[in-house]
């Protein structure tokens, strides 16, 4: 069993952290790998030592930037399932506490879990190469000053032009991210559908919509100004004139987290959220 740890370094424990997971898991028979330039300082084999198609799982130590920025970095590793450990505040992917750790990597090497498939999603212009988002598609005005025109299509019926600073497209997956702190609802990863959130729309009768994935949607910015911004999952980005066209559909791709039976979607939520509501 190959396994490929990707360990954040700027958070003081991760270093210790995949030290111990290393120790962990070759104890138990697995082969891990490190990126390449965290390879000499951990004195574990580099990612580059192993096809990316003999690696069977991901296990992120971090937070949720971490899953994300591993996939942007390493895009052929979408499709293999990871298990996300959490340093520091708990997160919705990396939802595995320090103090679990032990218990959760040797259901891992038992293969006690199961493997959610969320949706990605893609967006691209004509002039652009595609942009793969996990959480989410956001077409901000960037640097104007004033608020932006974005009129909306899906399968190219109107849908409606939005006066805001802009607006997300999320996953289910990244419902729980920037979109809920827009004001949008909160999504379960099972479903296949996008959330359209405007962001601070000048017309507060402008809400949230949830689309279904299979849905082609079309954003054209219409305002005479600055270009604004195209980012995918607050990382990689490119500019979008006036009058130019964002196309967003559901990617052939999709995203996988091990889920581990000691965890759970709901419970995370509640925990995360602060919710305070109990049965009676």
């Amino acid at each position: 069993m190959i396994i490929a740890i990707f360990p954040n370094i700027l958070k003081k424990e991760a270093r210790d952290l995949a030290l111990h997971i290393n120790a962990f898991l070759t104890s138990k028979g697995a082969h891990v790998v490190v990126e390449d330039d965290k390879a000499p300082i951990l004195n574990i084999p580099p990612l580059s030592s192993v096809s990316s198609k003999d690696i069977n799982c991901i296990i992120s130590a971090g937070g949720d930037g971490t899953i994300l920025r591993l996939i942007h970095k390493y895009p052929e590793l979408l499709g293999l399932p990871i298990l996300g450990i959490n340093i520091g505040h708990l997160g919705f992917m990396a939802d595995v506490p320090l103090s679990e750790l032990d218990p959760s990597l040797n259901d891992l090497i038992k293969g006690a879990y199961t493997v959610d498939s969320r949706l990605a999603i893609e967006a691209s212009t004509e002039e652009e190469k595609s942009l793969l988002a996990i959480n989410d598609i956001v077409i901000h005005r960037a640097q104007n000053p004033s608020l932006i025109e974005l009129a909306i299509y899906c399968n190219d019926v109107y849908l409606n032009t939005f006066e805001a600073d802009g607006v997300i497209l999320a996953t289910p997956n990244g419902s729980t991210a920037y979109s809920l702190a827009a004001g949008g609802p909160i999504l379960s990863p099972a479903l296949e559908g996008i959330v359209l959130t405007p962001i601070s729309p000048h017309t507060i009768s402008n809400r949230p919509i949830v689309l279904t994935a299979d849905q082609n949607i079309t954003v054209e910015y219409l305002s005479p100004y600055s270009p604004v911004e195209v980012r995918a999952d607050g990382m990689t980005a490119y500019p979008l004139q006036t009058k130019q066209k964002l196309h967003i559909h559901k990617s052939q791709k999709s995203f996988k987290l091990i889920n581990l039976e000691r965890t759970n979607y709901f419970a995370t939520l509640r925990t995360k959220l602060g919710w305070a509501g109990k049965l009676r």
